[in-house]
């Protein structure tokens, strides 16, 4: 039996007054709302399986305002529709997608996918949080990134238009005072382009590159730098370590703990118990908490196992954590053995006593340096030296980390004791 269709008239969609669906035919319908107000709706019948049994799912599809969509122009849409619902053709899926291809692609929609692609590839979780907020800002209640900070006037703005003027609104203000920062946002924004022109959504120059292009623009990065890590001289560090020593909480053991095994802050904080082998004298770091994403194992002195020993006696529930931070079950914050150190008034940062480590190793010691850049987790050579060179000379390094054991615990002025050939 033939279906009705062509309905209504045009005089009847003005006048209708009664609220609900008023049918034109063929899946069109005039909707009236208690208010009065008018649209358009195509109903349908879907399967997104054409096997599976059953007359599909009903679908509601909008066409638009009867105020602005004529009747002819609705059962010209409506009659589109229907042909590809019968061509197997899911019509709201196709009204998206060109929806999508109408609207120009944003900055911050390329950024939001070059990060989720490119996420399984870094190693260190922290690494894609720190690409999201620098190219965004902060999250808000419900745990989504805002659009806001450094590169707020980017992320609203197509990726095909951004000029080098719109990054250097992004860089120039920060360029001298905070030139780390800046260097790495030009870097994250130069990458997003270039992703972006990847994908056909732009084309031409990356206006971020810096070669020949930023760089005749903006200060030359390495004379703006703030230098190395502030540190001490290690003459100065069995004084300083005696200090320590006397300062109670975590963060004071924690800090001693790095500087005795010349580990990284976020090492020793992010330390469990599961690593240790006390037995053995042995800490190993597996390779997804390490900077170069290998696993690196630590010898222990023994002021090193005696911390740990002392700390194996405090209650910590099902925690694993060494060396817990004030909320239960997170570890140390990444400012809390920087803030020690301001209340002791020290000049010198946490990674600076790697420095101090490492000067005392070189000047004071016949160590070779290959056994003293293996104590810091640093890669030496080539990848072809990298590849035959399987030992991480732990035994080496368990005699170096003993002698620096003994100078950091020992008198006045033995920092600059001298050590032969790994012996003290």
């Amino acid at each position: 039996m033939a279906v009705a269709r062509n309905r209504l008239n045009a005089r009847q969609v003005v006048t209708i007054a009664r609220p609900g669906r008023h049918a034109d035919g063929g899946g069109l319908y005039l909707s009236v709302d208690p208010s009065g107000a008018r649209r358009w709706l195509f109903l349908f019948r879907w399967k997104a399986n054409p096997s599976q049994p059953g007359t599909g799912k009903l679908r509601e599809m909008g066409l638009g305002s009867a105020q602005v969509v004529s009747l002819a122009a609705a059962r010209e849409a409506a009659a589109e529709a229907r042909r590809l619902v019968a061509s197997g053709v899911d019509p709201i899926a196709t009204k998206r997608q060109a929806k999508e291809r109408s609207s120009p692609v944003t900055f911050g929609e390329v950024a939001e996918t070059h990060i989720a692609a490119m996420a399984p590839a870094w190693r260190n979780p922290k690494h894609v949080e720190q690409w999201r907020m620098t190219l965004s800002v902060a999250r808000g209640d419900d745990g989504a990134f805002l659009d806001g900070g450094y590169c707020a006037k980017l992320r609203t703005k197509p990726a095909a238009d951004i000029a080098t003027e719109d990054v250097l609104a992004v860089l120039a203000p920060i360029w001298a005072e905070k030139n780390e920062t800046a260097s790495r946002i030009r870097g994250r924004i130069e990458a997003v382009l270039d992703a972006a022109k990847a994908k056909g959504l732009r084309s031409g120059e990356n206006p971020a590159r810096w070669k020949g292009h930023l760089a005749l623009t903006l200060p030359k990065r390495q004379k703006l730098q703030r230098g190395h890590h502030a540190a001490l001289p290690y003459a100065q560090l069995p004084d300083f370590v005696k200090r320590l020593q006397l300062v109670r909480g975590m963060s004071a053991f924690a800090l001693e703990f790095a500087i005795l095994t010349a580990a990284r802050s976020g090492e020793v904080r992010g330390a469990r118990w599961s690593e240790f082998n006390l037995a053995a004298a042995l800490w190993t770091i597996p390779a997804e908490r390490m900077k170069a994403g290998r696993e690196h194992r630590v010898p222990l002195p023994p002021r090193a196992l005696e911390i740990l020993r002392t700390l194996a006696q405090i209650p910590r529930g099902p925690a694993d954590i060494v060396f817990p931070g004030q909320k239960h079950g997170t570890p140390l914050s990444d400012m809390s053995l920087t803030a020690l150190l301001r209340r002791l008034k020290v000049d010198a940062t946490v990674h600076g006593f790697r420095s101090s480590f490492r000067d005392w190793a070189g000047d004071h010691t016949t160590f070779p340096r290959e056994v003293a850049e293996a104590a810091l987790a640093h890669a030496v050579g080539d990848a072809t030296e990298a590849a035959y060179r399987r030992s991480d000379a732990l035994e080496k390094r368990r005699k170096l980390m003993l002698a620096w054991d003994e100078v950091l615990n020992a008198p006045t002025g033995g920092g600059a004791k001298e050590v032969a050939d790994g012996q003290a």
